[in-house]
C-alpha cells in the first residue's frame, strides 16, 4: 500500500498529508463522531456546558480519524496533543493550529527508549514491544523499524518543552498498551486533571480495568464507566 511506503522526505509526503485531511477525513466538515466507538459522544455531554476547555491527549495518532478531542477542537476547545510518531503531529499541525502538538513518548521514566514503527501512518506504533510485536502479527505485515526516542515522565516533559500546565479539564491517554506507564508517569499532586479517558488494554490486548481504577483511587478519582477498552474517571472533589 502507497501511504505504508511513504517516507517524510519523500516529495509525496506533504500532498498526502493534506489529501489523508482534506479528502479521504473531510476534515472541513464536522462529523457527528470522530472516536473509535462513540467515546466523544459520553465525553462532550460529560462537558456540555464548557465550550472553552483544555485537554491533553497522550498517544494522539490522529486529528480526526478515532480520536477522542475533535469534537471538543470543533467546539473551541484546544490543548496540548503528544505522539511517538512525527506524522501524527504533522498531521496535527495542519488540521489543529490552535494546539500546541509534540513528538515524544511520555512513561514513569525520563530515559531514553526504542520506538516500534509499523509505518508513519500506523495505529499501532509503541514503545512496549510485546504489544507491538502482538499487534504486528495480528494486524499489519511484520514488517517494521525501530528507534531510540526520548521518554519523559510529564513533569519532565512540561520543562523541556517549556510549557505551564497545571489545571487540564481532559486527558485522554491512548498510547498502545503503555497507558498505564502513563499515568504513572503524571505527577497528580502538581497537576490537577479533572476528567481522563484510558485505554485499559495489557500487552495482549487484555483489559484490564481493575489495575487502573486502584492506581487512580489513590489520587481521589472514581470510575464512572467503560466504553470498549476506554475507562473513564472523574475527580471527586471537582464534581
Amino acid at each position: 500500500m502507497f501511504k505504508k511506503k511513504l517516507k517524510r522526505d519523500h516529495y509525496f509526503y506533504k500532498i498526502y498529508l493534506y489529501y489523508n485531511l482534506f479528502f479521504h477525513h473531510r476534515c472541513l466538515f464536522k462529523k457527528k463522531t470522530y472516536s473509535q466507538s462513540g467515546e466523544d459522544f459520553y465525553i462532550n455531554s460529560y462537558f456540555k456546558n464548557k465550550n472553552d476547555g483544555f485537554y491533553v491527549d497522550i498517544g494522539c495518532f490522529h486529528p480526526l480519524m478515532h480520536s477522542n478531542t475533535a469534537k471538543l477542537y470543533n467546539r473551541g476547545w484546544n490543548g496540548v496533543n503528544i505522539d511517538i510518531n512525527q506524522t501524527s503531529i504533522d498531521l496535527f499541525n495542519i488540521a489543529r493550529k490552535r494546539d500546541k502538538n509534540f513528538c515524544a513518548a511520555i512513561s514513569n521514566e525520563t530515559k531514553k527508549v526504542t520506538s516500534y514503527t509499523d509505518n508513519n501512518f500506523s495505529s499501532i506504533n509503541s514503545i512496549n514491544k510485546k504489544f507491538f510485536e502482538f499487534a504486528l502479527n495480528k494486524y499489519s505485515d511484520g514488517k517494521f523499524t525501530q528507534n531510540q526516542i526520548e521518554s519523559y515522565k510529564f513533569i519532565d516533559f512540561l520543562e523541556k518543552f517549556n510549557l505551564e500546565i497545571k489545571n487540564i479539564d481532559f486527558l485522554n491517554i491512548d498510547a498502545e498498551s503503555h497507558d498505564y506507564e502513563v499515568l504513572q508517569g503524571i505527577d497528580f499532586n502538581k497537576v490537577d486533571v479533572k476528567f481522563i479517558c484510558v485505554e485499559m488494554f495489557d500487552e495482549n490486548s487484555r483489559i484490564n480495568k481493575n489495575k487502573f481504577i486502584d492506581f487512580l483511587n489513590n489520587f481521589n478519582y472514581e470510575y464512572l464507566k467503560s466504553i470498549g477498552a476506554n475507562g473513564f474517571f472523574q475527580k471527586k472533589q471537582n464534581y
